[in-house]
């Protein structure tokens, strides 16, 4: 698969590979890390919308829901607008449960609910930075983390964001004490995030943070509809399976037992 410094080039084998479910109204993808959602300059198979309007011959898709390039998992588009109204308006009415998986870094001992507000970090020389705020412009964000496994000081949670905040998942992990694991931004320390967009992903990056991405998969989404619930879910991808078996000891099955039970 050719890869870019800010992603791949999906092709259409792998854009198939990933499509879940295909209906009437929705397209359900488990998108891999590194995809760009939205379309860019660099052309339409340059991200997924693009790939799929190309693809699939779908021009009119509507993305319901969407993930930053480095989170792997459920990406939702509507084939029309009136499914398009059912979702969105559900999103509005703040009636959708999500879940993700998250490998943390450290033992995370029990489940925690953070009800913490954030806002733009003042102390960071990087503008898209948040962080949790007392005072100054913030926003209220509550998150859920429940711990469901952990080895070698490292723990896969379920967590759920229960507001929807930028980056909230992954400034609540580093409020906490446990950042995400591959987290350029949140993690050890935040020029990593400057190194990798200055040289891309390099020796020093792979030595520290093991992953060359944040550890964050949305695993589950269920909106509360007019005409009933719908739920969608996406195994964790490949690079999350490998790390939990190289790191936590967790062998694949052992893993899917554990999250379907979570």
């Amino acid at each position: 698969m050719p890869i870019t410094e800010w992603g791949w080039e999906v092709t259409e084998a792998e854009l198939r590979s990933w499509i879940i479910q295909d209906d009437n109204d929705i397209i359900l993808i488990n998108k891999p890390a590194l995809v760009v959602c939205h379309p860019s300059k660099r052309g339409p198979w340059s991200s997924l919308v693009g790939a799929c309007r190309e693809c699939l011959g779908y021009d009119r898709t509507h993305l319901i829901a969407r993930l930053d390039r480095e989170t792997s998992g459920i990406i939702l588009l509507a084939k029309h607008r009136l499914a398009a109204r059912h979702f969105q308006m559900a999103l509005e009415r703040r009636a959708v449960a999500k879940s993700y998986l998250a490998i943390l870094e450290g033992s995370l001992t029990e489940a925690r609910e953070v009800d913490a507000a954030i806002g733009k970090d003042p102390d960071s020389i990087i503008h898209c930075k948040s962080a949790v705020r007392t005072n100054g412009k913030k926003q209220a964000a509550q998150t859920r983390f429940k711990p469901i496994h952990s080895a070698s000081d490292y723990t896969l949670a379920q967590v759920e964001p229960l507001t929807g905040r930028k980056h909230q998942i992954r400034v609540h992990s580093q409020h906490i004490g446990h950042s995400i694991v591959g987290d350029k931004l949140y993690g050890p320390d935040e020029t990593f995030f400057l190194d990798f967009i200055e040289s891309g992903w390099t020796e020093k990056l792979a030595g520290t943070l093991l992953m060359n991405r944040q550890a964050l998969h949305a695993f589950k989404m269920t909106f509360d509809l007019e005409s009933g619930p719908r739920s969608f879910s996406a195994p964790p991808t490949e690079d999350f399976v490998q790390f939990c078996e190289n790191h936590l000891n967790l062998p694949k099955s052992d893993l899917l037992k554990l999250i379907s039970s979570s």
